[in-house]
């Protein structure tokens, strides 16, 4: 007999027509609100913001005693400083600080002198051993965009965010509904003619393996009234349906006729060995594929339409490889003692895969939810540099890391926001920003280490922001974009309790400062140079971080009286701001990528009205030329 077959397309019109029609037809999630507890593996709906900082708390990162660290000032071996029992208290990892103590010392470095008092040999600085409040997370920060899929270390970090709850994707629930006169149920001796229904149960674990739930239904007969009433059924109950078996062109296959008869068949006879006897149909918006009877056929079906629709459910592209050479982005520092296991991000710069290290402190669980790969570092070596090859064990896949747009420099939360806006619409651009300062966008970008870099640096001359950095340090390589206008200020308490009102008040009070490199750093050395305050003559010069909220979460915490930043930051943390400066925040772009989709999605969003609305609610900005 001579099987007939509606088409004969290739597997990419198939697929482009399938998915295409899926989609304009309204495949659509729900949403449901479940515990974080209970969220692996689930794909959240919208950003998740945090709720509290983590720490909260000034916490002891070790076992020790806590002590204000002027008290240990001059102590060396030769004259070591005596800590009698009102200078300190015990301490145990994890523990609260007392708001009086600013810096812990290890139980090692301890030497008992009597009953109450301990020797020490070396001083210790302020916030040193101490884990301070934000330091892996600050209140508002986005610990995650829309349709991320939840980690367990990203569950971890949801948690030490405050978040308890979360609105994830309902997983879609898919029908299988096996079919023919001689299939039966699983059994151990089946008679000649019988075979063994195992199809459902390999469909239902690659589905189930991608995020969905399934229900298998009683196996049917072959006649085409009964699969028409499990199909309806089916339907009914159901997100998407699959029939096992009948697909083809047979005496008692009817899979074709019977999802005509409910709906539209868009393709019946697909280009594919094996796999050509598969069915693509819809009714209304729930897609009904008919697999081929042969299992080998079927799981080939299976992994061409069936689990790329539930990516295109969750938004994401899957497609694992485990290892890949990368250019190292940042000189690693490694201790002789340990073998150590470095998270980085990855990204592609023109041919080159670039490896970023993330943090690598012990208690930043962020680093494992950015994580794109895994880079081994032996025991016996003691750093790689810049710019060396090296092998990474992928978490992502290759496609997701393709896409990356990376971006260096400034901290803004805006980065973020335009990343959510892109997850958001679906926009398959994925952005890794490394807040290395403003300099460090320069720097990254004239050894081809990024995309694009964020910058806001004053020159002091002219008074003008970032043009003549670009003409010192670039030759007609890259391009400006203007970005937004920014208010940068000090942040202080509510209410203002010290009446700080000038750079000059911030001699008598505890400061949190921005990092070296940084604009806001820049910016604050050009102040106190201005009004001939020296860098001595500022408690907490030398305490740096690298973000403005970081520097907002610590001033919220007491941890500091003030901090130089802007005023989104102040306005999360519910912060006094003294406006000092309105400033040009912008961006600048390698000239081989101005073209680059990547990057011309970014612009995209900058111009939008979405991200004017969305700033305007942050409050202390204004949209560029």
């Amino acid at each position: 007999m001579k099987y007939n077959y509606l088409n004969n397309k290739s597997v990419d019109e198939a697929q482009r027509e399938y998915f295409d029609y899926i989609t304009e037809n309204g495949f659509y999630y729900a949403k449901e609100i479940i515990p974080v507890n209970e969220a692996f593996g689930r794909t959240i709906a919208n950003a998740a913001y945090a709720k509290i900082s983590s720490p909260h708390y000034n916490a002891s990162a070790m076992d020790g005693i806590c002590v204000v660290a002027n008290d240990t000032y001059g102590a060396s071996e030769e004259n070591p400083v005596c800590l009698t029992k009102e200078m300190y208290e015990i301490v145990d990892t994890g523990d609260a600080i007392p708001s009086k103590y600013d810096a812990v010392i290890m139980v090692e470095d301890l030497i008992k002198k009597d009953n109450d008092s301990f020797k020490i040999h070396s001083a210790v600085h302020p916030w040193q051993n101490i884990r301070q409040v934000g330091e892996d997370i600050c209140e508002g920060d986005m610990i995650a965009p829309a349709y991320t899929t939840l980690t367990p270390a990203l569950c971890g970090a949801l948690l030490a965010g405050g978040i308890t709850q979360i609105e994830v994707i309902k997983k879609p629930l898919i029908g299988i509904i096996p079919t023919g006169d001689e299939i039966i149920q699983p059994c151990s001796s089946p008679k000649a003619g019988e075979i063994i229904e195992f199809n459902s149960t390999v469909f239902s674990g690659m589905i189930m393996e991608k995020g969905g739930a399934v229900k298998v239904y009683n196996i049917v007969a072959d006649k085409k009234e009964l699969l028409k009433k499990a199909l309806i059924t089916a339907l009914e109950e159901c997100d998407m349906v699959l029939i096992s078996a009948g697909s083809s062109a047979g005496r008692d296959d009817y899979t074709c006729e019977i999802i005509s008869s409910v709906g539209t068949v868009l393709t019946h006879g697909i280009a594919i060995k094996p796999g050509k006897p598969a069915v693509l149909g819809a009714s209304k918006n729930k897609p009904i594929i008919g697999l081929p009877g042969y299992p080998v056929s079927a799981i080939v079906v299976m992994n061409q339409f069936v689990l790329p629709l539930l990516d295109l459910y969750y938004h994401r592209t899957i497609d694992y490889q485990t290892y890949s050479k990368a250019v190292l982005g940042k000189k690693i520092v490694s201790s002789l003692k340990y073998a150590e296991y470095v998270r980085v991000t990855l990204g592609k710069i023109g041919d080159r895969l670039i490896a970023t290290p993330l943090s690598r402190g012990a208690g930043i669980i962020t680093s494992f939810t950015k994580a794109d790969g895994i880079l081994f570092i032996d025991q016996n070596c003691e750093g790689i540099e810049e710019g060396a090859e090296v092998k990474i064990r992928l978490l992502r896949n290759i496609n997701e890391i393709e896409q990356s747009l990376i971006v260096t420099g400034s901290h803004d939360p805006l980065i973020d926001e335009i990343n959510n806006i892109m997850k958001s619409n679906d926009v398959p651009v994925i952005i890794k920003s490394n807040h290395v300062g403003s300099m460090g966008a320069i720097t990254s970008l004239k050894s081809r280490l990024s995309h694009m870099g964020a910058i806001h640096l004053l020159d002091t001359q002219s008074g003008k922001y970032n043009t003549s950095y670009i003409e010192k340090y670039f030759n007609n390589d890259v391009t400006l974009v203007k970005g937004v206008k920014r208010i940068q200020g000090i942040m202080v308490k509510k209410g203002n309790p010290l009446n700080i009102k000038t750079i000059e008040d911030l001699k008598k009070v505890r400061f949190v400062n921005r990092q070296r490199g940084s604009g806001t750093r820049i910016l604050l050395d050009f102040l106190l140079d201005k009004n001939g305050i020296s860098r001595g003559e500022i408690n907490g010069y030398t305490n740096e971080k690298f973000t403005h909220t970081a520097v907002a979460a610590l001033v919220k915490a007491d941890n500091a009286d003030a901090g130089l930043g802007i005023y989104s930051a102040a306005k999360m943390y519910d912060l006094d701001f003294i406006p000092i400066c309105n400033e040009e925040y912008d961006f600048i772009i390698d000239n081989r990528f101005i073209n680059d989709c990547k990057v011309k999605a970014f612009i995209s969003v900058l111009k939008s009205e979405t991200f004017k609305n969305r700033l305007d609610e942050l409050g202390g900005y204004k949209i560029g030329e």
